[in-house]
């Protein structure tokens, strides 16, 4: 078992003393996705094969919504076999859903796979139904990572998938400090991003296009690229990330079209969809950087959004309508998605029962 004994450390940020710079030169490349690759380190937000032997993204995350669409492949019976046999193998231990153990090791399995063809890592995510239990997130975290190394994986060459809640945060620190990277996911309030930096994860994943979607019908207009609000909330924490020295790494994610995309070349790292990887492919025009580690322009002051700042941190997450909605309604849609999963492996089973 991977375990450790758990520390509850801080990160202490410090301000920046480097004065800042102009943009780098734009890449030469001979379209804009070889362009961007020059600037961000691309990641393929999909958890089907073809895509990243088409790709040849750095690294590769998935989730509950990704698995299940990438199990109407036929080509994935095979990691579904498997993880039933490994779970029977072990008793099928009984719980509330009982295929959710299943369904874990049909993550890692997929998950095992795409790292035979990405050089860089895997991100895997916890069962969203654990998003407010600190605890529970924190175990599943370890049985995830435990799974990973029976397939003979560097838990180096993984993050664990979280949810940006508060105890999920709190579960991030643990593992963090047992040296298990973890990546933050369904970000969306400035606070949320505080938090994540100050509990020392390794990687964070602020939605743009949830929040574009939330503007677009609270609002009833369109957003140009340039002022869409998924687009600045992220230039936000990339901002002051760099301002306070920040190690956190911040990944741009959920994107609803290209333009998103070029406003944010220069960000971390992109997980990008196979549709807009093919477009940015597809585009010869010049992809100047947007964002850069010394561009300066932060113009908040340091949070602390420490363990001890938790009426901080609802207070000014709370304020964030938007962020309330998505949040909520992410982790419920991941939820459900998890169930369709577990409702398909119980019918799998059944189904090899029935020919034994």
């Amino acid at each position: 078992m991977w375990r450790a004994r758990a520390r509850v450390v801080a990160y202490v940020a410090e301000p920046s003393s480097t004065p800042s710079a102009p943009p780098p030169p734009e890449p030469k490349a001979a379209n804009q996705l070889e362009a961007l690759r020059q600037m961000s380190k691309v990641v393929a937000d999909t958890g089907e094969i073809w895509a990243m032997k088409e790709y040849k993204p750095i690294d590769a995350t998935t989730n509950p919504s990704l698995v299940l669409k990438a199990m109407q492949d036929p080509e994935y019976a095979r990691f579904l076999d498997d993880a039933i046999y490994q779970e029977r193998r072990r008793g099928f231990p009984q719980g509330i859903r009982p295929n959710a153990l299943v369904a874990d090791q049909l993550a890692v399995n997929i998950g095992t796979e795409l790292l035979n063809i990405v050089p860089g890592r895997v991100s895997t995510e916890v069962d969203a139904h654990l998003s407010y239990d600190a605890g529970a997130t924190y175990d599943k975290a370890l049985h995830l990572v435990d799974l990973y190394v029976q397939r003979g994986v560097d838990p180096k060459r993984l993050y664990i998938k979280i949810a940006s809640t508060w105890e999920g945060i709190r579960a991030c620190e643990m593992l963090q400090d047992e040296g298990i990277d973890c990546n933050m996911t369904l970000l969306f309030s400035f606070a949320q991003a505080c938090a994540c930096a100050d509990a020392g994860a390794a990687l964070i994943s602020p939605f743009v296009g949830r929040i574009l979607d939330w503007h677009k019908k609270a609002n009833n207009r369109d957003y140009a690229p340039e002022e869409d609000p998924g687009v600045a909330s992220v230039k936000r924490i990339y901002k002051y990330y760099k301002q306070y020295n920040y190690h956190t790494v911040v990944m741009a994610a959920s994107f609803r079209n290209a333009g998103e995309i070029r406003q944010l070349a220069g960000c971390d790292n992109i997980t990008i969809a196979p549709p807009l990887l093919k477009e940015l492919e597809a585009s010869t025009d010049q992809l100047p950087y947007q964002l850069w580690p010394r561009m300066g322009g932060c113009e908040d002051e340091h949070q602390r959004m420490d363990y001890m700042a938790r009426d901080k941190f609802y207070a000014a997450h709370n304020e964030d309508q938007m962020a309330v909605d998505k949040l909520q309604e992410g982790i419920d849609n991941f939820s459900a998605d998890q169930r369709k999963l577990e409702d398909m492996i119980g019918a799998a089973m059944e189904k090899m029962e029935a020919k034994q």
